[in-house]
């Protein structure tokens, strides 16, 4: 485990080297995808503090190995927090301490996705080391910056692949001020998905859609009046779907932390766990299938969109995934090694993308030196 003091001293290490690493931050997201294989590790949770924090300008600026939890404090002491409310997935990998960069560079976005954005959407700046060992730097800390070739966006989600990032600058917001939820109950998916579609499409600014076993979860924030305001309105809007009980305050957040955490997906130690990716209409055909082929524990977020599943760690439920994923995406989230390095852990890209894919990976990566087929065999 090499775990470099500076961003120039990672620089160097990596500019002297000639075989792979596995690059990480604490480690918390190393069962995701493929394993990795590399001789030594390169760990960035020495990279650590806050270095720009500018509440009036809604930016904040923190080296790769800072805790998330150390950035969400700093910003709820300004009442402000992170748009994509990155969860830590404790649940499913274990109790660790997520870092900034490893949320970024795993693309980690929470319930907030469907109307705030993903966690890309928010990255507004990006210091990394090339694998030439070069510091390079992309975006700025400004709400309008044009650089040219969007490096943020390249990065964020690359799963370290194709460069260490050392320090990240992102778009935040005000924290509301008040939460509540409206929770119905529903006969299944396909009729949870319904009011999921009704809430979203209703003029109440819901800023969470999920169904969480018999429960479509519908989630109302801002200022206290207009929470209060919007959330009786939303309930006599959907009063067809059945009573609607509003669950508010510390209940609400508390309930929205479970679904960010996948929590209700109650994984056990032996479970695979996978995420598929559909339009959100499709998502309870996808969950039905998914039934079918095994015994699959199921609940869906984003509105319908996102499939979360849980079930036996074989290629035979690996291949049901990616039948029910149809047209849309499929990501091995964790499983045993054995059937993570036997299997593709994503969609592969079309061949136009897969082919951008690899001249990047070969202009920021040109000795393959980080995280060798950690997304796919071979890259």
């Amino acid at each position: 485990m090499l775990t470099p003091e500076t961003e120039a001293a990672l620089a160097a290490l990596v500019g002297d080297a000639n075989e792979p690493f596995a690059i990480e931050g604490h480690g918390t997201k190393r069962a995701m995808l493929r394993p990795v294989q590399a001789a030594a590790t390169i760990s960035t949770r020495n990279l650590t503090g806050i270095t720009l924090h500018r509440p009036t300008e809604l930016i904040i600026s923190a080296r790769a190995g800072t805790p998330v939890a150390e950035v969400e404090a700093a910003l709820a002491a300004k009442g402000q927090m992170l748009i994509a409310e990155p969860p830590s997935y404790a649940g499913i990998f274990g109790e660790g301490t997520p870092t900034i960069g490893g949320a970024v560079a795993a693309g980690i976005s929470g319930p907030r996705r469907i109307t705030g954005g993903a966690m890309r959407d928010h990255v507004m700046g990006v210091r990394f080391v090339n694998g030439a060992g070069e510091v390079l730097h992309s975006g700025g800390r400004v709400l309008k910056n044009v650089t040219g070739l969007d490096l943020c966006k390249l990065l964020t989600g690359s799963h370290g692949t194709i460069g260490i990032i050392t320090e990240v600058t992102l778009k935040v917001l005000p924290r509301p001020e008040a939460t509540a939820t409206l929770a119905i109950t529903v006969a299944d998916f396909t009729a949870g998905q319904r009011v999921l579609s009704a809430g979203l499409g209703a003029p109440y600014g819901v800023s969470g859609a999920a169904v969480v076993g018999n429960r479509a979860l519908l989630r109302l924030e801002d200022f206290a009046d207009s929470v209060t305001y919007r959330a009786e309105k939303l309930r006599q809007e959907l009063a067809a779907f059945g009573a609607a009980e509003i669950i508010e305050g510390d209940a609400s957040r508390a309930l929205w932390r479970d679904v960010a955490e996948v929590t209700p997906l109650d994984v056990a130690p032996g479970d695979a766990v996978w995420r598929v990716s559909v339009k959100p209409t499709e998502g309870p055909r996808a969950a039905a299938a998914l039934r079918t082929a095994f015994d699959a524990k199921l609940m869906l977020d984003w509105g319908g969109g996102l499939v979360w599943v849980a079930g036996p760690p074989t290629e035979a439920a690996h291949r049901a995934v990616m039948q029910a994923a149809g047209e849309g995406a499929f990501m091995l989230f964790r499983a045993p090694d054995a059937l993570r390095a036997a299997v593709r852990v994503l969609k592969p890209d079309a061949p136009a993308l897969a082919l951008i894919a690899r001249r990047v990976k070969a202009a920021l990566d040109p000795k393959g030196l980080f995280n060798p087929g950690r997304m796919q065999a071979g890259f």
